[in-house]
């Protein structure tokens, strides 16, 4: 039985968040300020599901979505609302979350900055592989795979890459991995463009036996001719990561180049670089910005992968030391370093509540931290390492406003002010939003 209800909000994901008899009620493809019919779904103790059946009254944010693919793909969320009304709930989605999450008063929340055109921005592509060889996105919901000739939010050259790929996996009739048995080949198609038309294709397999792995190379070859680089990369486990340990080149060069402002930098097939080029530049510059460096500080960057963020506040700084966990990021962080010339940054492997210590015992201060963690927020353990140095300024730079705003309300505690906050689109037409924020030691 389908119900009305009106919709007052959007949940973390991108859905309409609606209220019926006190329950709130999760409704996709909705927008706030609609009237719709919904049908619940699931009810659980504190909230419902409903299936969107008719939009009664129309958000003047609803625009007709792009993409043929948009009903049934899970790649972008809210391509249904224009470009304008994303970026201000995505500052929305920050100032709610250090508002409930943070419960911190007096940070100035700027608006989110967005792109000028927010299509084709994509410079990474991995496409599960499945039964038929299609190969493409997943269902929204599901592993079900949509198969895809052409991704909006993709650069093209990540279209070209995954039909040629398509075509010559089913001329050498390559067996698609089973995720459900376990069997097959085939996993994904990575594709990575970098700058001046370089790019490389990885192919993600079951097994380290390629079945005729000469031809078909060649044949790959005769479809992308301009290829840099191509790469087997060998993921034997039963789970939902894309990526295994192993990589072995099978054309051309191991990293392809692409540049944000006037750094360049390495790519491997398992490097960590940010998937909007464009955007990057944007948000490493409002790091720089907010750290505001006068040439004398010494810098930390506690999760530094590559050394990207690394590089660009080198040319600030006195100094800059990155640490992270990886070791093969560390390596790509120094030949990073030495190709852009540059020579005040020091990298080293380890986990940063266990190496900070050592480096700060040895007597180095920092002026500045930067940190840059992955969904999951800050380890306290790191943020009370930070803390214990007394760093004149935190700048943090963070994919999550959630465990930010939890890891903000931590350092409060700690003896720190968040000042400002700055929200960065890198994800247009997906509910993603990145921020950088700026925290100051308190006096």
């Amino acid at each position: 039985m389908s119900q009305a209800i009106k919709i007052h909000g959007l949940g973390s994901s991108g859905e309409g968040v609606g209220k019926l008899d006190g329950l709130a009620i999760f409704v996709e493809g909705a927008l706030p300020d609609e009237e719709v019919l919904v049908e619940l779904e699931a009810r659980k103790k504190n909230y419902a599901v409903g299936r969107l059946v008719e939009v009664i009254k129309k958000s003047s944010a609803r625009v007709e979505p792009f993409c043929p693919l948009y009903k049934n793909c899970g790649g972008c969320q809210l391509q249904h609302m224009s470009y304008p009304a994303q970026l201000k709930w995505k500052r929305q989605q920050v100032v709610d979350a250090i508002e409930r999450i943070g419960k911190l008063d007096g940070v100035k929340i700027f608006d989110t900055l967005g792109m000028e055109n927010p299509l084709r921005y994509r410079n990474k592509m991995q496409f599960p592989v499945g039964k038929n060889l299609l190969v493409g996105c997943y269902a929204r919901g599901s592993h079900k795979i949509i198969d895809t000739n052409a991704c909006l939010i993709q650069n093209e050259l990540n279209d070209k890459i995954l039909n040629a790929v398509r075509r010559v996996a089913k001329k050498f009739n390559l067996p698609p991995y089973d995720e459900d048995t376990h069997r097959g080949f085939l996993r994904h198609v990575m594709g990575r463009v970098g700058c001046g038309g370089e790019f490389m294709v990885v192919l993600v397999t079951a097994t380290k036996n390629f079945p005729d792995e000469k031809n078909f190379v060649r044949a790959l070859l005769k479809e992308l001719p301009e290829v840099t680089s191509i790469q087997q990369n060998v993921q034997t486990f039963h789970n939902n990561v894309i990526l295994g340990r192993d990589t072995k080149i099978l054309y051309g060069k191991p990293t392809i180049h692409d540049k944000i402002g006037t750094l360049r930098f390495n790519i491997s097939a398992r490097s960590f670089f940010q998937v909007n080029t464009a955007q990057a530049e944007v948000l490493y510059k409002t790091a720089l910005d907010f750290a505001e460096l006068h040439g004398r500080e010494t810098v930390l960057d506690a999760y530094c992968g590559t050394g990207t963020i690394s590089l660009f506040l080198a040319r600030r700084a006195r100094k800059v030391i990155g640490v992270e966990v990886v070791s093969s990021a560390i390596a790509d962080a120094k030949k990073n370093a030495r190709e852009n010339k540059i020579r005040n940054a020091e990298f080293f492997v380890g986990d940063a509540v266990k190496v900070l210590p050592k480096i700060f015992a040895a007597g180095t201060y920092a002026e500045v931290v930067v940190v840059d963690p992955p969904r999951a927020g800050c380890d306290k353990k790191v943020l009370e390492t930070f803390a214990a140095v007394k760093p004149e300024k935190i700048i943090y730079v963070s994919c999550n406003p959630a465990t930010l705003a939890r890891d903000l309300k931590i350092l409060d505690e700690l003896g720190y002010v968040t000042k400002k906050i700055q929200p960065v689109d890198m994800f247009p037409f997906t509910s993603h939003v990145e921020c950088v924020a700026q925290i100051v030691r308190k006096r």
